[in-house]
C-alpha cells in the first residue's frame, strides 16, 4: 500500500496518514495554506502513488452550516486540493455521506445534537486507533483514512476510484 492520506478540511478538521510501512498519523488541520503545502510535501516526498482522500463539502449552507463557517470550509478545500493536484497527487473526493455510512453509527439526525454526533465519531475513531491522540480536529480524517484504506486505497486501481477527478 502506497501513501494515504485522508482530510477533514473545516477550520476545527485534521490530516491522517498511514502506509504499509509505518502506522497511522493524525494532525489538526495546519493554521496556514503554507504549512498544509509543506505537510504534504514532506509526506508526499518520493512517493509518486500517493492518494489523497479529501471529504467533499455540502453545495448548500442553511441552517447547520454558518456562513463564516461555510467560507472557511470552502477555503480549506480550494487550497487543499489546489495543493494536492499541484504536487501530483491523486484527489478522491468521499462525500461525508459514504465515509459515516461505512461505519453504521446511525446519523447526525439520530443524536440530540452536534456535540453527540461528533463524540459519537470521536469515539469510533478512538476505538479504530487506540493507539493515537484522537481528538475532535483528527477524528473524521482518521475515519476518513480508516474508509479509505476499507475501500482498497492505495492500490491505484481505477476500478477501485470511479469518481477520480483529474487526470490518468
Amino acid at each position: 500500500m502506497s501513501l494515504v492520506i485522508a482530510v477533514d478540511p473545516g477550520a476545527s478538521g485534521g490530516i491522517a496518514w498511514a502506509n504499509a510501512h509505518a502506522p497511522a498519523f493524525a494532525l489538526p488541520m495546519p493554521p496556514s495554506v503554507a504549512d498544509v503545502i509543506g505537510l504534504l510535501r514532506d509526506l508526499t516526498r518520493g512517493d509518486l502513488q500517493a492518494e489523497l482522500w479529501l471529504e467533499d463539502i455540502p453545495k448548500f449552507v442553511g441552517k447547520s452550516i454558518p456562513a463564516s463557517s461555510a467560507a472557511v470550509l470552502f477555503r480549506n478545500f480550494g487550497y487543499i486540493e489546489g495543493a494536492a493536484t499541484a504536487l501530483g497527487l491523486r484527489v478522491i473526493m468521499v462525500k461525508p455521506h459514504d465515509w459515516q455510512k461505512h461505519f453504521k453509527l446511525g446519523t447526525k439526525k439520530d443524536c440530540s445534537g452536534t456535540t453527540e454526533w461528533k463524540n459519537k465519531l470521536k469515539s469510533e475513531a478512538v476505538r479504530r486507533f487506540p493507539n493515537l491522540n484522537v481528538t475532535l480536529k483528527t477524528a473524521d480524517a482518521l475515519l476518513i483514512l480508516d474508509f479509505a484504506k476499507n475501500s482498497g486505497a492505495g492500490n491505484n486501481s481505477d476500478a477501485a476510484f470511479p469518481q477520480v477527478p483529474f487526470p490518468a
